[in-house]
């Protein structure tokens, strides 16, 4: 099974994609960076195309979306939850299921700790992926964060249905 994850945002934009479900493997990640000077529409319609691209060009079978972490900023929060719905939008336009999580589900499932810190999340994708070094990027890390969470609740449900029949 492979899984496209994405780290959503307007500026920078993190995505993963990861094969497998017993044994994990990256395919590829990197990060759309958009001008903040750009008005967001543009970033918005070129952000919808690009990541297109990649769903056409690494054929996902899912896709799993970061939810925005609403704090204090606000402005902030509302402005990654336009980039995620362009994501979720990409995905469904393409007839892939779309799941999310939050980003504190997403560190207790990867890290085992849901308050990790972002060099702690992109040590722990290395090791789980068997990287020779972590993500450069903290989007693309927290991207690939996102795809191994989705393979492991996968693999949950096929555990929790296997052990009902």
């Amino acid at each position: 099974m492979r899984i496209l994850g994405i780290d959503p945002g307007t500026i920078n934009f993190g995505y993963g994609v990861v094969d497998g479900e017993d044994k994990m493997t990256m395919v590829d990640c990197g990060v759309l960076t958009f001008s903040s000077r750009i008005p967001i529409e543009q970033r918005l319609h070129s952000l919808h195309t690009k990541l297109n691209e990649i769903i056409t060009r690494y054929q996902p079978d899912e896709v799993a979306v970061e939810e925005p972490f609403v704090a204090k900023n606000v402005r902030s929060a509302l402005a990654v939850g336009r980039s995620q719905a362009v994501a979720m939008l990409a995905g469904a336009g393409q007839g892939l299921p779309v799941y999310c999580y939050t980003p504190t589900y997403i560190k207790q499932q990867v890290t085992g700790y849901g308050n990790s810190s972002k060099e702690q999340v992109q040590e722990v994708v290395k090791i789980q992926l068997d990287l020779s070094r972590p993500p450069q990027s903290s989007d693309a890390a927290d991207a690939l964060a996102v795809a191994i969470c989705h393979l492991r609740q996968i693999h949950l449900k096929r555990v929790l249905s296997a052990s009902k029949e």
